[in-house]
């Protein structure tokens, strides 16, 4: 069977994470702090949903290791401030996971052990694998798997931190080729043809795959913020969607209110 596409989280990264919580915060929605990650470059908070899924504020601490933040895979996206940057999904078991993606012709990293303490002193322990050539979670997810609880993860507080929206929804990546883009993703995947509409807020043709969190999304002219986005960062993610507790699933349309870029600093909608 092919493997599922359930959001484990996504990343929003940058420079300051109490400036990027403050600003979360500003649209209502708080945030918690999670600690520091055992790789010496970041720290993060997160935003949680009643579905599991979470939005990960991710930041690089004061007293950082240059060398480290320097070496990591999303170290332009932390230092010149994101946003959307990656996302994972959730693996039951990574080992056949990794088996199946590969028999569909991925290129799928050897899993690599991490963590992180939190505040209160619990020890978080997982497993990821990156999925593609390109960096961890930016054009395909990466895969996570907790040795730990992961509601020990996802629910610091042993609850979600807002009742307001069910989950992350969609995941929209930035394209150049639109058509090579959904290609990959078909195959990898096992996915039917996608539907495409338009958004005028991107500026972009939007591929997306009902039934999963994937908007692939290509710019429609160089003036556009896609367009700007692919400049900047390369391929990857460039806007989340949340589900508002009053949706249903996926939909066959794209009928997303985005939320104040200018306020946020990022592009964050809902369905």
């Amino acid at each position: 069977m092919p493997t599922e596409l359930v959001v484990d989280h996504v990343t929003v990264a940058g420079s300051d994470l109490k400036a990027m919580e403050a600003r979360l915060a500003s649209i209502g929605l708080r945030s918690e702090y999670g600690g520091p990650h055992s790789n010496h470059a970041t720290e993060m908070a997160l935003t949680s949903f009643p579905d599991g899924s979470y939005l990960e504020l991710i930041a690089i601490p004061n007293g950082a290791d240059e060398k480290a933040v320097d070496a990591h895979y999303w170290s332009k996206e932390l230092r010149g401030n994101a946003g959307p940057t990656a996302w994972a999904i959730r693996a039951k078991d990574i080992t056949g996971d990794i088996v199946r993606l590969e028999q569909a012709g991925a290129l799928v990293s050897d899993p690599v052990r991490a963590g992180r303490e939190r505040p209160d002193g619990v020890r978080l322990d997982w497993e990821t694998a990156n999925i593609g050539s390109e960096p961890n979670g930016t054009f395909f997810p990466f895969l996570i798997q907790d040795f730990s609880k992961r509601e020990q993860r996802a629910y610091p507080s042993g609850k979600p931190t807002t009742e307001e929206f069910k989950g992350v929804s969609r995941v929209v990546i930035a394209v150049r080729d639109l058509a090579t883009s959904i290609a990959r993703y078909r195959k990898v995947f096992a996915l039917p043809a996608p539907v495409q509409q338009s958004d005028d807020a991107l500026g972009g043709r939007i591929a997306f795959f009902k039934g999963t969190p994937v908007a692939l999304a290509a710019p429609v002219n160089d003036q556009s913020f896609i367009a700007a986005r692919l400049r900047d960062f390369g391929e990857g993610p460039c806007a989340f969607v949340l589900r508002s507790r009053h949706s249903s699933a996926n939909s066959s349309s794209w009928k997303i209110s985005w939320f104040a870029p200018g306020k946020l600093g990022w592009h964050l909608g809902s369905e």
